[in-house]
């Protein structure tokens, strides 16, 4: 049966005008969400200590990667819908169609293309059946990793609260894994031995009624594998091996590249060819130590000054509180139970003073003296010292704050202060 080729075949996914209208609307936002849930962790990360740090590193890895395969998905989708577009409009301004007979090609070739039964219609079909399944494996793909951030974060972070509310002190990585034994084990336990013990197991018994009971559980619970149609559909008609290979491969892809991704920024890889280029390792000057040149919502929170070139009488020295450093070193501060709020804060004070001594071109401080404030581009308390450097004579000085190994880690090459050279 021909088709009208004004009109658009009658075999046309019935969606695909909804399909156009959300790939179109969200892809924008789908492109600038990553940098968006970048910048946040970036700025949450120095709030928080090893533990919860580990549990905002997992949330973010999981959205980031529901965001990437979204805008993957919908600006593919857009290319996609784009060509069926361009094959239905040369339909209706050619409705021949290839004519074969027109092109320069010899024999043998003209035989191979003319075996080949391909109408222009059918080009139109399997355009627009790419385009919808495209569309539907992308939203599915992402609507899974979002399912399993909701899950962590429903599951895992109240775990953590009461853990730290009962001063049990569980590592956030058992934590983890206790909850996916305790959530996935059963489930996959019961399916198992489903398949593996079909046809012996009597209806009725002990084990099958044991067997249907956690798989009834699971399926109300969203874990049925019809619960997820798209998914279900997908892999009964198109190879469910091929199907889950592909949707597991992709999610796996966008994990790992969220999280290289993330590596990447955090080590502020130069990409290039540098490799002649000296490599100044800890004498590299740091542009996050001086505030005329740092990133607020990128940096870690390191010492810095106010600038390279120092022209007033005071060098503004700001050393922002670090829990990943701090915390752990504080825990050895003795603060008397009935202290009172003056008296606890001069403690606490004083031990962040002797965690974060400094030197001045070799020679110590003793007149260094650290007030309370905050990194106000950051919104994070802090200390801030104003260093007397009236009596410095013209040129390059450094200085050095001291600071405490990083939690739960020991690094060699770590010197144990931050080095901020400047100049008068």
């Amino acid at each position: 049966m021909s088709e009208d080729p004004h009109h658009l075949p009658h075999r046309t996914a019935p969606t695909w005008e909804v399909e156009l209208l959300i790939s179109g609307v969200a892809v924008f936002a789908m492109l600038q969400l990553p940098g968006w849930l970048d910048d946040r962790v970036f700025a949450l990360s120095p709030r928080m200590g090893e533990d919860w740090q580990m549990i905002l590193r997992m949330l973010y890895l999981y959205a980031k990667s529901a965001a990437v395969v979204l805008a993957i998905t919908f600006a593919l989708h857009l290319l996609m819908r784009a060509h069926w577009i361009a094959l239905v409009g040369m339909h209706s301004v050619f409705p021949m169609g290839v004519r074969l007979d027109r092109l320069r090609m010899g024999p043998i070739q003209r035989a191979v293309e003319e075996a080949r039964p391909d109408s222009t219609i059918d080009a139109i079909e399997r355009a627009d059946n790419r385009a919808s399944v495209v569309f539907a494996i992308g939203v599915s793909i992402a609507s899974l990793i979002a399912t399993i951030c909701v899950f962590f974060a429903v599951a895992i972070l109240p775990m953590l609260l009461l853990s730290r509310a009962f001063g049990l002190g569980m590592n956030p990585m058992n934590l983890i894994v206790g909850v996916f034994a305790v959530s996935i084990l059963p489930y996959a336990i019961a399916s198992m031995l489903d398949h593996g013990l079909a046809g012996r197991l009597r209806p009725g018994g002990l084990p099958y009624r044991a067997i249907e009971a956690v798989l009834g559980f699971y399926s109300r619970t969203g874990m049925g594998r019809r619960n997820s149609q798209i998914l279900a559909i997908l892999t009964s008609n198109g190879g469910e091996r091929r199907m889950m290979a592909l949707v597991f491969g992709i999610m796996i892809a966008a994990i790992v590249g969220a999280a290289a991704a993330y590596a990447v920024m955090r080590k502020q890889v130069d990409i290039g060819t540098y490799a002649l280029f000296p490599d100044a390792g800890a004498s590299r000057i740091d542009p996050a130590h001086y505030d005329d040149e740092r990133d607020p919502s990128r940096d870690d929170p390191i010492p810095y000054v106010q600038g390279m070139a120092i022209a007033g009488p005071y060098l503004k020295l700001v050393v922002p509180y670090d829990p990943r450093r701090d915390e752990a070193a504080m825990r050895d501060c003795r603060v008397p139970e009935n202290a009172k709020t003056t008296r606890r804060t001069d403690i606490l004070l004083g031990c962040l003073q002797s965690l974060h001594g400094a030197t001045l071109d070799g020679k110590p401080l003793p007149s260094l003296r650290y007030e309370i404030a905050s990194d106000p581009r950051a919104d994070r308390p802090a200390l801030l010292a104003m260093i007397d450097v009236r009596t410095l004579a013209p040129g390059r000085h450094e200085l050095q704050v001291a600071r405490p190994p990083r939690s739960g880690k020991s690094n060699k090459d770590d010197p144990g202060f931050d080095r901020i050279p400047f100049w008068r």
